[in-house]
């Protein structure tokens, strides 16, 4: 009996570009790259943020989030205001003096539990971003939904997304929007 004879075949995960389960609506495409099946780690996404889309500033209290930007532009927000106004996070400012970010291609944003944070494309081109989630497999389960509730276009049903995000351990601070 050889070494490898004894032991089951372990094999990874590879995801060619242009390949993933795509869920899209008007407000948003996000592309399943990896999934709890794959990984005890995160979750990780590919997600195309049309112009005028705002997820609204919100906090988990159990979920690590990281954001690269690939491609365009976004606003975005990673940390505690000095005040948590209902609405236009974009004019948040921390104690420490920090304030909303314009994110472009090449930037980083990792996000603790605990932590305020938000995205916006105020631009009128897409961008585009990697989006990886610890534990799996909460924000597949929640795109899936959220994505469900959006797909009709339309102004969103904000009380059925108030709903999802109580669910899936995500405190909304200010609302979501999209053109």
């Amino acid at each position: 009996m050889t070494a490898t004879e004894g032991l089951a075949a372990v094999e990874g995960l590879l995801v060619p570009p242009g390949h993933g389960r795509v869920v899209q609506t008007p407000a948003q495409q996000v592309t399943f790259k990896v999934t709890g099946s794959h990984s005890r780690i995160s979750s990780t996404f590919e997600v195309l943020v049309p112009p005028g889309f705002d997820v609204g500033a919100h906090v988990h209290t159990r979920s690590e989030e990281l954001f690269y930007v690939l491609e365009g532009e976004l606003d975005v927000l990673a940390f505690e205001p000095r005040v948590r106004t209902p609405d236009r996070w974009q004019k948040w400012e921390s104690r420490s003096g920090n304030r909303v970010v314009r994110a472009t291609p090449g930037t980083v944003i990792v996000v603790p539990p605990g932590c305020p944070h938000a995205f916006a494309n105020p631009t009128e081109a897409p961008a585009k971003m990697f989006f990886q989630a610890s534990p799996p497999p909460d924000h597949e389960r929640y795109f899936e939904e959220l994505l469900e509730i959006l797909r009709d276009g339309g102004p969103p049903d904000l009380a059925a997304i108030e709903a999802l995000r109580r669910r899936y351990d995500i405190e909304q601070l200010t609302p979501l929007r999209h053109r």
